[in-house]
């Protein structure tokens, strides 16, 4: 019994699950979180980060140890003769060195790394703008196809109605049979236009799994989020959001930083023309031992050999030096160098205008299609109500005996082509009304 239990609770599970409904939010958190290149991006900022303790840690000493060994067999020199000289020979050595003057290059290269830090994490939210925009594109697509199938819903109502109501007046021989045959062709296409309207569903929301880069999507589905009929015109001036666009747009962050690491770098550059100053600081000893004798000295004065350990106690020694680098000629190598970083820096300059310039025309072009779409939806409106006004009377005239079933049929194509024209104008201008707040600073969201 409790398998039993433990079987439908896990297959109910599996059904909620599949159940879920993504909202807008939830897509472009998960795409931002998951995406592949904003992986790879975080991955640079991570290696610009230890580029910068890297630098920081150049303040501190170096601090190296060495220690050597060497065996040696064989005859060597002695006045007009040789000696047997098999020795062993052992040392080890402690020693420091830190910069101590170099016209402030480390604090150069430092400050230069955290724009590059700064410039690698304003990239990462660059590439989570775009992601974000392309998701919310198509989120509204998935929304509009579905609010199409549901005015193709409504349209096979209305021909299944038409459809049933000529079957029976053909039956008692009030209407000819052609008027039957046409109700039954009408129905079919409203059926395929549904069929149409609802594989266009699918196909946007695989489209949007695939910007999610989800590997399961064929239970994939978003939150039915109704979006008001009732829409408001755009009241921000273009000079208003661009203001705000410059201050807030990582790619137009990103380029700045790139200036300022562009001239610390020139700065950096230049501190090769100045001196650099090192201490330095060191302590060894050392231990050697003749393999072929345990004495030591002249033939007329022979010494015992010392041991290791007090051989390394009396010949332990000291060192501390100040050294100074002058440069005086490098093959105008470093002036090169300087003028590499200028041009960088002009380089970087022509990059942030075009971002600016990019951003400018976006901004400019979302402006005029918040207008354009606008009045396209407010006409939209007007032909969706004409329409529907028109089939009324070809509802009323078919009934008095007045007109065709063509008619009715031609006055309901175009209202359900009216509404879906209503339809497609409402989310063209939702979504460059998005996209124009979204450079304001307004997040996504619906």
């Amino acid at each position: 019994m409790k398998k039993v239990l433990t079987i439908i609770l896990g297959l109910s599970c599996l059904a909620v699950n599949a159940q879920k409904k993504w909202s807008l939010r939830e897509c472009v958190d998960y795409a931002t979180k998951h995406n592949l290149q904003v992986i790879q991006n975080e991955y640079s900022k991570q290696s610009q980060d230890l580029n910068l303790k890297i630098a920081k840690k150049n303040y501190l000493p170096s601090v190296s140890g060495s220690v050597g060994n060497t065996v040696s067999f064989g005859q060597t020199s002695f006045g007009t003769g040789s000696l047997r000289n098999d020795r062993f020979s052992n040392s080890a050595n402690l020693g420091a060195d830190i910069l101590v003057y170099n016209n402030g290059r480390l604090e150069k290269t430092i400050r230069k790394t955290e724009f590059d830090v700064e410039a690698s994490q304003y990239d990462i939210e660059t590439i989570k703008n775009d992601i974000s925009l392309q998701i919310a594109q198509q989120y509204l697509t998935t929304l509009l196809n579905k609010e199409i199938v549901k005015i193709s819903q409504a349209a096979v109502e209305n021909a299944q109605k038409q459809y049933d109501r000529s079957k029976i007046t053909t039956e008692i021989g009030t209407t000819a049979q052609t008027v039957l045959a046409e109700a039954e062709a009408g129905l079919a296409r409203e059926k395929q236009n549904l069929k149409t309207a609802e594989i266009n569903v699918g196909r946007s929301l695989f489209a949007l799994a695939q910007l999610l880069q989800l590997q399961e999507y064929k239970d994939f589905d978003v939150e039915d989020v109704n979006v008001s009929d009732q829409l408001a015109p755009q009241l921000k001036s273009v000079d208003e959001v661009l203001t705000t666009a410059y201050e807030t747009q990582p790619q137009v962050k990103a380029a700045e930083s790139r200036i300022k690491a562009a001239e610390a770098q020139t700065e950096v550059s230049k501190t090769a023309f100045w001196p650099t100053v090192t201490a330095s600081a060191g302590i060894g000893s050392f231990y050697n031992n003749l393999l072929n004798t345990d004495n030591v000295g002249s033939a007329l004065f022979y010494v015992k050999e010392q041991g290791f350990f007090s051989q390394y106690k009396d010949n332990f020694g000291q060192q501390a030096a100040l050294s100074v680098n002058i440069p005086i000629f490098n093959k105008g190598i470093t002036k090169l160098q300087v003028e590499q970083s200028k041009l960088n820096e002009s380089l970087a300059k022509v990059t942030l205008e075009q971002q600016k310039q990019t951003v400018r025309q976006n901004v400019q072009k979302a402006q005029f299609d918040v207008d354009a779409n606008y009045e396209i939806y407010l006409s939209s409106l007007q032909a969706e109500k004409s329409t529907k006004l028109a089939l009324e009377f070809a509802d009323k005239s078919y009934a008095a005996g007045r007109s065709t079933i063509y008619d009715v049929n031609i006055a309901r194509n175009n209202y359900a082509n009216a509404q879906g024209s209503v339809a497609q104008a409402k989310y063209n201008y939702v979504f460059s009304l998005k996209l124009l707040n979204f450079y304001a600073g307004i997040p996504l969201s619906l």
